[in-house]
């Protein structure tokens, strides 16, 4: 049984995930104050947390470089071991201070360990490895061993690809973290991502995807040995070596352990491993025994700097920083930033002509600037100088302009991850700055208005990790397909999105499947399987009331069938241009022979009955074509009928025209022809529904021309459409329908008298909207000539010429009127 007495010094030592932070948290609340120290803001702001909901916020403090919230009648302190308060309090403890043994802030840590001490209780809180210095160092502490709840087990090595859910997936640079995820989201889903270099609220917002359940694994660095509390089943070492701010080196098995560690809960055992099974990657057996076994070699030494440094002037600063200890156990840290910054400085003129009596601790302080951004020696200390000088001159404060146009430039959250990474590592930077109440003339003001932009940037930083490295309809998938692939529940939006559980897959567009656009080409296979699954049913029930769907539903696109707003077939040529086929679409292909060929049979008859309502002249010109108990002429005629859609010039078939009996030609009005003066027709392939359909079949046999606009009657010249084969006349500068042509030509051959000269009629003209240069050419080509000075005209008694002649006859006399009827149109 532990025992606690007033001025106790005790020293709980073990394995990780073995409840050491929690039973100093609960002691802390146990005493009527407490300060805690811990390695890292992200485990300071998660006790933080917890001692809030039992005691309160009013009666809890935060104190980190970069976040100070102290309530007036704060109690209990949660810190980071740099920004543990020197007041006195009844508790205290240290967390992690096995860490006194890392280079860069070890001096801190055994700072802590050496001088804090609560007035009725101290507890050091580390690993086994410490006990022989705990033991030299602090010799009246008590040291208590705590077992591991849970047992941690070597499971070998494994691919990423085959990692089991729940697992922690440990790397050692951003880069590598970074692969890592993007190779788990392309195999698994994603993963979420915790890095000691994230603000707490990216962090928590990523752990708590992967406590929830939205992902099943997290990419950490080696933080998340640092206590903080997930739940991980497995730890996988993505490597063995990291760098280490000097050199690139093996972990040691401490480390390994400390990682390691984190698999397990409670009383639920754990497994790590590696995803390497050979080369530097790969764990050797004597440091898988030590990791089981929980045997560590002792650590040999604790690295010490001055803590409180003589601050008398620069030259002796600098020396009590330098000073080696005496103690044994504790050896000089190495050269930490904050004093390779002040070194440089010192060498400036500037510098030393300011750093005299309170300003050589002003200076110290500056230098405890963090490198957040990990700009480099010269690039900081610039900073460092800068900030220096701005505290040694007029008020001694920081400029208000300078530092608020140094956290504007901040405060944009576009960009990438690494871009929105960078943001927040400088703010945290003018965070600290801001944390100094001496510094600014508003500091709190300034808190406020960092700690607003680090949240706004933690919260985009959020966003875009989980959009660069989650895909939760693919994390959905697996976890759905796992279970039963039979279950998955695909269901389908009102615009044909296709969802499970609300993630789009992608669109049901008629038959068609559309992976969605946003997709990864990576995934693009496992949407595709998925839906497939699952749209059988779906693709059935369409199928069925295509079947059943009325003529109307039905439409003509192009040559392209419609149904729904997509297409379903499309029309192919026939052996003549009215047996056109219907040739069902690829994405039809998706369902079974029975259902295709009745759609088949389905898009037969609509097929059928549409031809017969838009060009039923068409089917009966390709029998007459084709009957040889007709005479040639007919025959003749009626082909190139059909070969033209419905429509073709008269001269060509003069002679057979000629020789057409009277039947004949009763015959082919009766099919709906018109034989005209300049062209033969069917004037109900005219309207714009019927021209539809002939243009669709004349490309299905390669002559497809220009589509007139719907409804025009007189189009310009050489404009879209104005084309014989589309059903206008060219004269002169303008194009007229056919069948409006030949209404001139019978109302001309109408008002003549014989061989006696006429005049035309000039209303007729003006309703149709053509030129007094179209009229002279269209008598022309009928066989007219303008004679006298009153501009009549005169029939010729021939017909009209092959090849139209260029118009001399100038409008003048009665003409004239006419033309001025035919603007006034």
């Amino acid at each position: 049984m532990l025992r606690f007495m007033n001025s106790a010094i005790t020293a709980v030592l073990g394995p990780t995930n073995t409840g050491k932070t929690h039973l100093a948290v609960e002691r802390m609340c146990a005493h009527s104050s407490g300060i805690m120290g811990f390695p890292l803001r992200l485990l300071a702001r998660e006790v933080y947390d917890r001692v809030v909901a039992q005691k309160g916020a009013d009666r809890v403090a935060l104190v980190t470089g970069e976040e100070r919230i102290v309530p007036p009648d704060a109690r209990w302190y949660l810190c980071t071991a740099e920004s543990m308060p020197d007041h006195d309090a009844a508790f205290v403890a240290l967390d992690e201070a096995q860490l006194g043994a890392d280079p860069e802030r070890g001096h801190v840590f055994t700072d802590r360990l050496l001088h804090r001490r609560g007035r009725e209780e101290t507890m050091i809180l580390g690993s086994e490895a410490l006990r022989p210095l705990i033991q030299s160092l602090v010799p009246t502490a008590e040291i208590v061993g705590r077992p591991r709840f849970s047992r941690l087990t070597y499971a070998g090595a494994k691919k990423i690809s085959r990692l089991p859910k729940r697992s922690a997936i440990v790397a050692f640079s951003a880069e590598e973290v970074y692969a890592v995820a993007e190779m788990l989201r392309r195999l698994r889903g994603g993963a979420a991502v915790v890095m000691g270099a994230l603000s707490p609220r990216t962090r928590n917002a990523q752990v708590a995807m992967f406590q929830a359940g939205e992902v099943d694994y997290l990419v950490a660095t080696d933080a998340i040995g640092m206590g903080l509390n997930m739940d991980v089943s497995h730890v996988a070492f993505a490597s063995l070596t990291k760098f280490d701010g000097r050199r690139s080196r093996r972990l040691t098995v401490a480390e390994m352990a400390q990682i390691a560690g984190r698999a397990g809960r409670h009383q639920r055992d754990g497994t790590f491993g590696g995803v390497s099974e050979e080369g530097p990657g790969a764990f050797t057996p004597e440091e898988v025994f030590a990791i089981e076994e929980h045997r560590f070699p002792p650590l040999q030494h604790l690295y010490w700097r001055d803590g409180k440094p003589d601050l008398s002037s620069l030259d002796a600063l600098i020396a009590s920083l330098e000073a080696r200890p005496s103690e044994p156990g504790l050896v000089a840290a190495p050269e930490a930033i904050d004093l390779a910054v002040l070194k440089r400085l010192a060498d400036e003129s500037w510098v030393r002509e300011r750093a005299r009596g309170r300003g050589v601790a002003r200076l110290w302080a500056a230098c405890g600037i963090p490198d957040f951004q990990k700009l480099g020696l010269d690039p900081h200390a610039r900073f460092v100088g800068r900030v220096y000088a701005y505290l040694t001159e007029g008020n001694g404060l920081i400029p208000h302009q300078w530092f608020a146009d140094g956290i504007q430039r901040l405060e944009t959250v576009a960009g990438d991850v690494e871009t929105l990474a960078g943001r927040l590592a400088a703010i945290r930077t003018w965070a600290y700055i801001a944390q100094r109440a001496d510094w600014l003339a508003d500091p709190a003001h300034w808190a406020e208005r960092t700690r607003a932009i680090e949240e706004r940037l933690s919260d985009a930083l959020h966003a875009s990790l989980t959009q660069r490295f989650v895909d939760k309809r693919t994390s959905a998938l697996i976890r759905q397909i796992g279970a039963d692939s039979s279950a998955l529940p695909v269901t389908i939006g009102e615009q044909g999105e296709v969802l499970v559980e609300e993630h789009v897959l992608g669109r049901l567009d008629g038959f068609r499947f559309t992976v969605s656009p946003d997709a990864r080409a990576s995934d693009k296979r496992l949407l595709l399987s998925a839906a497939e699954k699952r749209l059988g049913g779906e693709r059935h029930k369409r199928g069925q009331a295509l079947v059943e769907a009325e003529d109307v539903a039905i439409t003509l696109d192009e040559v392209a069938v419609m149904w729904g707003g997509h297409p379903v077939a499309k029309l192919a040529a026939g052996q003549t241009l009215a047996r056109a086929r219907v040739v069902l679409a690829r994405d039809l292909d998706c369902l079974a022979r029975p259902q295709r060929d009745a759609i088949q049979a389905r898009l037969d008859r609509w097929l059928a009955a549409r031809l017969a309502k838009e060009v039923p002249a068409l089917p009966a010109l390709a029998a007459l074509a084709r009957d040889p108990t007709v005479t040639p002429a007919l025959r003749v005629v009626a082909a190139a009928l059909e070969a033209g859609g419905g429509m073709t010039q008269r001269l060509p078939l003069r002679s057979a025209i000629e020789r057409l009996t009277g039947e004949e030609r009763h015959r082919l009005r009766r099919i709906g022809v018109t034989i005209g003066a300049l062209d033969l027709f069917d004037p109900r392939l005219l309207k714009p529904s019927a021209a539809r359909w002939r243009h669709a079949l004349l490309a299905l046999a390669g002559a497809a021309a220009e589509r007139s606009p719907a409804g025009a009657t007189v189009l310009p010249r050489g404009a879209h459409g104005a084309t014989l084969a589309a059903g206008f006349r060219p004269l002169a500068a303008q194009a007229v329908r056919v069948d409006l042509v030949e209404r001139v030509a019978r109302a001309a051959h109408e008002a003549r008298a014989g061989k006696a000269a006429f005049v035309p009629d000039a209303a007729l003209a003006t309703s149709m909207g053509m030129t007094p240069a179209t009229i002279e050419r269209l008598m022309a080509e009928l066989g007219f000539r303008r004679v006298g000075a009153d501009g009549g005209w005169v029939w010729q008694g021939r017909r009209p010429a092959r090849r139209p002649a260029p118009s001399a006859v100038q409008a003048g006399g009665a003409f004239a009127g006419l033309a001025a009827l035919v603007g006034h149109g």
